[in-house]
């Protein structure tokens, strides 16, 4: 069972480093359609809520990529977490999953975007914890053993808490779009909405550059793991 069940996690980090890297490139090339103001509002709010599509299925795969990364990193005993601790971190990464989801679905509301606050707030909590922890593990403080050939799996999680970072920053961009849209809805076009929109969207595709090397740094730590 133990390498059944090993496989089939590989399998499941897999697709989810697939979605987040391609969703992540989806969002970016949709996000020229929707500051692009020669456009029909209507024909921008279109490739908006495509963003939204493909961001939630990126999203999806962020999170699932925690509990399947600490789930295989038991099994080979590089982390000591298993069994009650185990089931509930499982569970915890289901409801933030659930949150992400309700966000996404109620996201053109005043209660989306109250869920989407809380799920950026989940990330202020748990960025510095798997940062200090995965720090603390390479200096061989632990939690994390931190051995010759075991040292890739703390670098992985010091990089996966650091692409959290930037993509709260993603996000924080995005909850901004509903806002600036229902501006555009009621105003019109105002030179001062279309300004910040695509202030906010240049910003965000400088960070996604950064976002997508340290997506494959964290992919190539699980692969190769090189020291």
């Amino acid at each position: 069972m133990g390498a059944y069940e090993l496989g089939i996690l590989k399998w499941l980090h897999i697709i989810c480093m697939v979605y987040w890297l391609g969703g992540e490139w989806g969002v970016f090339q949709t996000s020229y359609n929707v500051v692009n103001h020669k456009l029909p509002l209507e024909e921008r709010r279109r490739h908006m809520e495509t963003a939204y599509r493909i961001d939630i299925l990126a999203r999806t795969g962020i999170i699932m990529l925690l509990p399947l990364g600490l789930h295989m990193g038991n099994i080979w005993t590089i982390q000591p977490y298993g069994g009650s601790a185990l089931t509930i971190m499982w569970v915890l990464c289901i409801a933030w999953l659930a949150l992400c989801w309700s966000a996404f679905i109620f996201r053109e509301t005043d209660i989306g975007i109250r869920l989407t606050k809380m799920d950026e707030a989940i990330r202020f909590v748990l960025i510095p914890l798997l940062f200090l922890s995965a720090l603390s593990s390479l200096l061989g403080y632990g939690p994390f053993l931190a051995e010759p050939g075991m040292l890739w799996y703390s670098a992985k999680i010091l990089v996966y808490s650091l692409m959290l970072v930037l993509g709260l920053l993603l996000r924080f961009i995005m909850r901004e779009w509903t806002v600036l849209f229902r501006r555009l809805a009621t105003e019109g076009s105002p030179p001062e909405v279309e300004r910040q929109l695509e202030k906010s969207i240049a910003f965000g595709r400088k960070i996604a550059y950064c976002y997508w090397v340290g997506i494959l740094s964290v992919a190539f730590f699980a692969a190769v793991k090189p020291f």
